[in-house]
């Protein structure tokens, strides 16, 4: 008997490297003919038995049980006959979860995770703890076994929660949602379920008073609010700009190195979550001060005659790229110039149609669903271009003294990209090319 391993992505490899450490029998099946990395996966694990290109029946229905990444949706058809027979179907997180010793910070959202998680990271190394960080933001899961810490800090996709069983964070939050990912499931509310599961067996639940469906919807033993409602735990008072934690004053808006509203939010949760970790309120102000964000996230990339440019990459559904809108929409003196478009995920673009309107002088638009995101533009406020450097080349003759230039596709990126950081990386570099 053999676990077998579905999918030979970095999280797949992670999953070998860990049960080989733990000398258990492992096999790899991927249904993809040549995926990437594969042959430093046979230089590194020559033993490890690989089957490519499509499903085996045989080595499925022999494997003790399924350790299935990511990116593999678990209602195929071959995988889920193994569960109807009663066959375990896990993912990393869960071995994970059976395996780690110390407190797990859990974060799930539409948007905004990978931020909230560097952020609390930072909070518990100011704050002198132990601390890991990754999951599915930078380092997998399980590697961050090999090096130990008293704080796990891990980014959880919905599609790593459909597979996980045990997790029982210390403190879990559930950010925020918008819509994503309707390619993969049925509904926003299948999509929304997998997101709630962050909160199983959790012991604080941290969770948005300005998004409802963010609630948990079973029992926990304590809950930490965030968000503008009078009502929140952690909230801003737009009015005076301040953050406060109950009637207790923190810090203003304007003390923050990252800007925006949606930026301002991400402090707020992620101090409550730094409050159910017991780090000292001090420590996690000063690294939220400190904080200057993600590369790929509303990065500031280069300023010049007046305009400046934005790469929001990582805005990889219309929920980010309307806080992308509002956040660098609200503190600049003019107008956007938008460059957006890519794999929409059967999303509704409709959302867009007015805050494009009252922010955006003109929309430029590339990619596979181009034109479904054009539906909902007026005519005359768009245009289509085939490459991000025509994008940049346009951009550059639009934008006006005072506008900025933001690319924040509300689309994934793997019709013309390896990922999000090559397609924002491709627009960095146009924007040098161009601007040089």
């Amino acid at each position: 008997m053999y676990d077998l391993v579905i999918g030979l992505g970095i999280t797949g490899q992670s999953c070998v490297r860990y049960l080989r450490s733990q000398n258990m029998p492992v096999r790899v099946l991927d249904t993809r003919t040549n995926p990437a990395g594969l042959q430093e996966f046979k230089e590194a694990s020559p033993e490890v038995p690989v089957h490519l290109g499509g499903w085996n029946k045989e080595w499925l229905a022999e494997a003790r049980r399924l350790i299935v990444s990511p990116g593999v949706a678990i209602a195929q058809q071959p995988i889920a006959e193994q569960i109807a027979l009663g066959k375990e179907v896990i993912g990393d997180v869960e071995l994970f979860a059976r395996a780690v010793t110390g407190s797990v910070a859990a974060i799930t959202g539409s948007n905004a995770k990978s931020t909230v998680t560097a952020l609390l990271g930072a909070m518990s190394v100011e704050a002198h703890r132990s601390t890991e960080v990754g999951g599915n933001f930078g380092v997998p899961a399980l590697d961050m076994l090999e090096v130990g810490a008293d704080i796990y800090v891990l980014e959880l996709s919905s599609f790593q929660l459909e597979t996980t069983y045990s997790l029982g964070a210390q403190v879990a939050a559930f950010l925020n949602v918008s819509q994503d990912h309707l390619d993969r499931y049925r509904s926003l509310a299948d999509y929304i379920a997998a997101k709630q599961r962050i909160f199983d067996g959790c012991q604080v639940a941290v969770w948005n008073r300005d998004d409802l469906v963010t609630r948990p919807q079973g029992r926990v033993a304590r809950e930490i609010t965030f968000g503008v409602h009078q009502a929140a735990d952690y909230r801003l008072d737009v009015r005076s700009g301040y953050l406060y934690r109950q009637q207790q004053r923190l810090i203003h808006v304007s003390d923050l190195s990252v800007q925006g509203h949606h930026n301002v939010l991400n402090v707020l949760s992620a101090l409550a979550m730094a409050e159910a970790l017991e780090l000292p309120l001090y420590n996690s102000l000063k690294a939220a001060v400190e904080f200057k964000g993600l590369a790929h996230r509303c990065q500031l990339v280069h300023e010049a005659n007046g305009v400046s440019w934005f790469n929001d990459s990582k805005g990889t559904n219309v929920g980010a790229t309307l806080a992308a809108l509002e956040g660098i929409g609200g503190a600049t003196e003019g107008k956007l110039v938008l460059i957006a478009g890519g794999q929409g995920k059967e999303q509704d673009f409709t959302p867009l149609t007015e805050p494009v309107a009252e922010q955006v002088r003109h929309t430029l638009l590339l990619g596979v669903d181009k034109e479904k995101i054009a539906a909902v533009l007026p005519a005359g406020t768009y245009e289509f271009v085939e490459t991000m450097h025509e994008a940049v080349t346009r951009a550059q003759a639009l934008a006006q003294p005072g506008d900025a230039v933001l690319l924040s596709p509300a689309c994934a990126s793997l019709d013309m990209y390896n990922s999000y950081q090559a397609r924002g990386e491709a627009f960095v570099a146009a924007v040098e090319e161009v601007l040089s």
